[in-house]
């Protein structure tokens, strides 16, 4: 089997499984439009500062769904030996990490950009805003992705690995929600925003380049 087959058999294979266990799909989706829908009932009938505020709601929002998912992203492979197998093939296994991590974004981070157009109306959102926060979940979320995969692999064999997981990747995630959420705010504006999504394409290149290698070199470490 070729390298691209390896990748894409990886790919398919979790895709698959993630069907079959819809909750995984669910449970982020779910969070991430129950956090939104609730933060109007907190703040009460203040429109204005709602709309002020929806950008960084809407991201703070996304990243926490993104981490409630990155659990999943090698745990059952690592209880069920998969984990192992892939470890063992012959192919560069950065290669076949990054089929998971590209189908980990897909299951998780795809229907949260899919969403995120209601959810940004339904906070009052500048329509200009709008088209800028799609494209910063876009550029984002994958970063969330590879960045987190590091994290889980340096903490998939410890049983109660979730705190550890949270302090790991929280402080890697903070640059990306201050260049989006900043983004979006200059565009609701009507400022140029170039320079920040510049920098976000930057860090999307570098973390997909970058991440792969010490997530394979982490899971080596763990399942040791």
């Amino acid at each position: 089997m070729s390298l691209t087959h390896a990748f894409f058999a990886i790919l398919r294979r979790d895709l698959i499984l993630a069907l079959r266990r819809r909750s995984e799909i669910a449970n982020p989706l779910l969070f991430f439009v129950l956090v939104i829908t609730l933060f109007p009932l907190g703040i009460g009938a203040r429109p204005q500062l709602l709309q002020a505020i929806a950008p960084g709601i809407i991201w703070v929002s996304a990243l926490l769904a993104a981490m409630l998912s990155l659990d999943s992203l090698f745990r059952s492979d690592f209880d069920d030996g998969s984990l192992e197998q892939i470890l063992l093939s012959p192919h560069p296994v950065s290669v076949l990490i990054l089929g998971k991590i590209v189908a980990h974004w897909l299951v998780t981070g795809l229907p949260l950009i899919l969403i995120a157009p209601l959810l940004a109306v339904f906070l009052g959102m500048p329509q200009p805003a709008i088209g800028v926060l799609l494209l910063t979940l876009l550029l984002g979320t994958p970063v969330l992705s590879l960045i987190g995969a590091i994290g889980v692999a340096l903490t998939v064999g410890l049983r109660r690995g979730g705190m550890i997981l949270s302090l790991l990747v929280l402080p890697l995630y903070v640059p990306v929600l201050i260049f989006a959420g900043n983004a979006v705010e200059m565009a609701g504006n009507g400022l140029p925003v170039t320079a920040q999504i510049n920098i976000l394409i930057a860090i999307l290149l570098l973390a997909l380049v970058l991440a792969p290698w010490p997530t394979a070199a982490a899971l080596k470490m763990s399942m040791s």
